[in-house]
Order: C-alpha cells, then structure tokens, then sequence
C-alpha cells in the first residue's frame, strides 16, 4: 500500500501510517521533487489546502482509491473528476471546532473588556483605567447564527459563563437545543435581543452579505459582532458605518473577504479587532486534523469504511447513469420543499414509488437531504449531508410505496414546527426532474431554472393580475403550472427567465387572494455522459 503526503501533517499522524506493516508512505519533501512519480502507484492522497488534486494530477495517479483533505474545505480537490473515477474524498469536518469556538470566546471577551487596546496603552507607557471599563458577559445575550458543530461548542462555553443563548438555525431539530439550554428564534429576533452576535454558518446565495444595512438596523444598539466563519457574510461597508455612527459597538474579525486584507477600512477603527484567520490554527487543531485525516485513510484502505466522505460512493457507469436524473430530483425535490417550509425542521421523510426503490436508494436519500439543508450547512454534500441531519437531531425515515399512475418517482415530506409539506415529482423523458404534486395538490414542472411558487385562492383574474404585476416588474414567464386543490386553493408554479426580486414577492403576497409567493431557482440539468 503506498500512501502520498503532499503537505505537512502532524507527525504523530505519519508515524500511524509508517506503523502498518508493508506500506510505502511517500513525504510532502520527496512529492514535491516529483508529483507524478510520487503518484503513479499510489493507493492514496492526503492534501490539505495548498496542494490542486485538479483532473490533471488525479489522471497521474491511476491507482489512486482515495483523496484524504486535512481540513474542512475541499475546493482544491476536483470531486466530480475523482467521483468518476471512483475515488473517495475525505474531508475531517468538525476536528477544528473547539478551536474555533474558543478563539470567538477569546474575541468576545476582547471585546467586552477592551484587552487588545489595554495592553497596547499598557506598552506605549500609559495607564488609562478608566477609559478601559468593559462590561461583564454574565446576564448578557449571546446570539448565535448557526448552531452546527462549532455553534454548540460556543454556546456550551457561553452557558458556563451564565450567558443568555438565542440561536438561529432553521435546520435544527428543538429539542437539540433545548438539551443545549439554547432559545431558538427566527433571525429577526436573535438580531433584536443579542448583546453579543456570533457567526458560524457557511456560504451560500442566502447568507452572503447577511450582515447588511438592513440587518444592523434591526439590532441592539452597541451590539457586538464575531466573525470566525466566512468574511463574505459581512457588507463590511456596511459594518464601518455602523461602527461609526455607534449602532455596532464593535467588532471582532477572523475572517476577510479578500485575504490577507488589503487597505481595510475596518481595521483602522479603534473598536475593531482583526486577527489573521487563525481560529483554527492550534497546535491540537492542527494535530487533530492530521490524526482524523489519517484515520480515516487507514480504515478505509484496510476495512474499506468510508467516513466524512463528500462525494458520491463509487457506482459503475451504468448505475450513475441509471441513478443520476434521480439523484437530480431528489435533491431539487427537497430544496423546494425546504424553501415552502416555515419553522424548525424536525424531520425529512423520502418515499421511494417504483422501480427505483431497487436502487441505491441511500444516494436518493442523501441527495434530498442535501437539497433540503443546501442552505444551512457549510461543505454539504452528498454523502455528509445525512450526517448533518443527524448532528441537527432531524429525524430521517425512508420506505417505498406503490407506483403512482405507473410512474416511477420521489415523495418528499418536510416536518416541522409550522406543519408538514409534501412534494413528489418525476422524471421525463429520462433526464429532466418534474414535480408532480404540491402538498397534495396535483401540479407540474420542470425542476430547472427560476421558479416563483404561489399559493393561492381558486378564484377567476388571479392568474391575469399576477401575470400583469410581473410584466410590470420586466419578469417575462417561460411556463405556467396550474393545480387545483380541495376548498378553493390552488397552487401555481411560474418559470421565468430571472429571478423574482424580494420586492416584487412582497407585493405578490400583498394581493388578496394570494396566500404565499416564494421564489426559487435551480441550476440546468445536467445529463450524464455515456
């Protein structure tokens, strides 16, 4: 067994491998003399971030079985290449979060107590006491966006420190967080309470920029702000103006937009704390993450267990081509349920109807998952995603049913704290994902592209004024889906050639016989290659 380090690890982690008996374990000094000779024969990669497992050095190793990342983020690894060839990508997600939850509480406490600008006076020969009062974090509000993996260690160390916990996080279970003593709310609210924000979610069209104008007006004046998660959550020309104007009493950055940061405004400001993304630079994260990576590596090439996988299982062609399209809709299924459901999520249910329910339905399984909490959750994937369901507390049930009109297809249902939301749909013509049905109303359309969603009375003129007001706002509809419900209720699914601003969503709802309007888009199908 040959086993290539191209960067550095711990060397505890090195000495697991050299201890199994016959393999060759290549180091980051002779790889980097020869990438390709290092990997011509090689059974497994381990990265970390430097290092571009591209297309081009994954065809150099044809015996490869495995990429493991020492990290979290895998953007330096070409999955979809690596899937197809099946190789197993491995990352080692959540090694870092003690680290990183104890540097926000470092931060934090920074912040309150003024310890950066105390011990800067303190060298420059003076002594002002008085101008150094803080405030205690007992009895205050901590609120946190985000309550996965580092979330819940921040607010396990927040409650020893007698801190209020409010938390925003749609795809966590309740009772999760009532185990954790931690009040969920919606967003609005955390914004509204917390004397202190935190931030531990990941990047996504929903939270880029989170952090807006908007949202600072909605929040407690001199609140205080932590970044150890994304700098792109933040507008940080926003966040300069409201540090100024006091509405922001500080703020503490771990993370930039462009890093390192070049002519920040921000950290010119005496109540900003700056630190060079280093929330995860410990000894013991970075020996943490060199010992899971290897773990991992190890159990895999010697009992074939994969964990912390994030891509797709290996699948012979004529399986991923079977699977694919409904992989495709799985997915797309459960990211337009997630965006119809309102309230905690507390369980995903996927129904199997027909033939593919002798298919690897796992993968249908993690491919709904993963459209459900696309939004919520940073690095998911198809084969993370169930884990991330679990460390949620969401329920996951799975069977199979009889075929509905003879047609193969997926049911997915949303439980939440608001109520429940079904959506089923299809494949047509062998490649392209359709809904079927709408919280039991029958109605279809292709899973691809904008989307505008609409609940809505059956009554005559709704479908002309909603066809007007979008004109009116330059929205031009590809395709109308109609389904009539039970009661008087019906429901629309509207295809349009861009997206349906915010705006004109609000005065879609505003209408009277209009019962909700979402927007939603997806990217094209992709078909694939024989």
């Amino acid at each position: 067994m040959k086993i290539v380090i191209a960067e550095n690890i711990s060397d505890a982690a090195i000495g697991m491998l050299r201890a199994e008996s016959g393999w060759t374990i290549v180091t980051p000094d002779e790889f980097a003399k020869s990438p390709e000779a290092a990997l011509h024969d090689a059974d497994a990669l381990i990265v970390r971030s430097a290092v571009q497992a591209d297309k081009k050095l994954i065809e150099s190793a044809p015996k490869l079985r495995i990429i493991g990342r020492a990290g979290v983020g895998v953007d330096n690894v070409d999955q979809e290449f690596a899937t197809r060839r099946g190789i197993v990508v491995m990352n080692t997600p959540g090694a870092n979060a003690i680290a990183v939850a104890e540097l926000t509480i470092g931060l934090m406490l920074s912040l309150a107590r003024h310890i950066p600008r105390a011990a800067e006076t303190m060298r420059a020969g003076k002594w002002e006491k008085k101008s150094l009062q803080g405030s205690e974090l007992s009895g205050k509000t901590l609120g946190i966006v985000g309550l996965g993996r580092i979330g819940i260690e921040v607010a396990r160390r927040a409650k020893a420190m007698n801190m209020k916990i409010v938390a925003y996080d749609p795809y966590v279970a309740p009772k999760l967080a009532r185990d954790l003593e931690v009040e969920l709310a919606e967003l609005g609210a955390v914004y509204g309470t917390a004397d202190f924000l935190t931030l531990h979610l990941g990047l996504s069209e929903q939270t880029v920029k989170m952090i807006n104008g908007d949202s600072l007006k909605k929040m407690k004046l001199g609140v205080r702000i932590i970044n150890c998660a994304r700098g792109e959550l933040i507008d940080d020309v926003a966040l300069e103006a409201a540090l100024r104007s006091g509405q922001v009493g500080g703020a503490a950055l771990d993370v930039f937009p462009q890093e390192p940061p070049k002519d920040n405004p921000l950290l010119a400001l005496p109540n900003v704390i700056g630190t060079p993304h280093i929330a995860g630079s410990t000894a013991e994260a970075q020996e943490a993450v060199g010992v899971q990576i290897v773990k991992q590596v190890r159990e895999y090439l010697k009992n074939a267990v994969v964990q912390n996988a994030v891509n797709v299982p290996s699948l012979t062609d004529i399986e991923f081509r079977q699977l694919s399209p409904y992989m495709q809709l799985a997915e797309r299924l459960g990211g337009l349920a997630a965006h119809m459901t309102s309230g905690n999520l507390e369980e995903i249910s996927i129904q199997y109807e027909g033939a593919i329910a002798e298919m690897k339905t796992s993968l249908l399984r993690s491919s709904a998952v993963k459209g459900v909490l696309q939004g919520g959750a940073d690095a998911l994937n198809i084969v993370n995603a169930v884990s991330h369901a679990q460390e949620r507390g969401i329920r996951l049930e799975a069977s199979a049913v009889a075929q509905t009109n003879g047609v193969d297809g997926l049911r997915v249902t949303l439980i939440s704290s608001a109520g429940r939301f079904t959506t089923r749909g299809t494949v047509v013509r062998g490649t392209s994902p359709h809904t079927a049905e709408l919280d039991g109303i029958e109605v279809d359309s292709p899973l691809e592209g904008n989307l505008l969603v609409m609940r809505n009375r059956d009554l005559p003129g709704v479908i002309g004024i909603v066809g007007t007001l979008l004109g009116e706002a330059k929205v031009n509809i590809a395709r109308f889906g109609l389904g009539r419900g039970q009661q008087g209720k019906a429901i629309a699914i509207i295809q349009t050639d861009s997206p349906v601003a915010e705006a004109v969503l609000q005065k879609l709802r505003a209408l009277p016989n209009i019962l909700d309007a979402r927007s939603v888009s997806f990217p094209s199908v992709s078909v694939p290659s024989s």
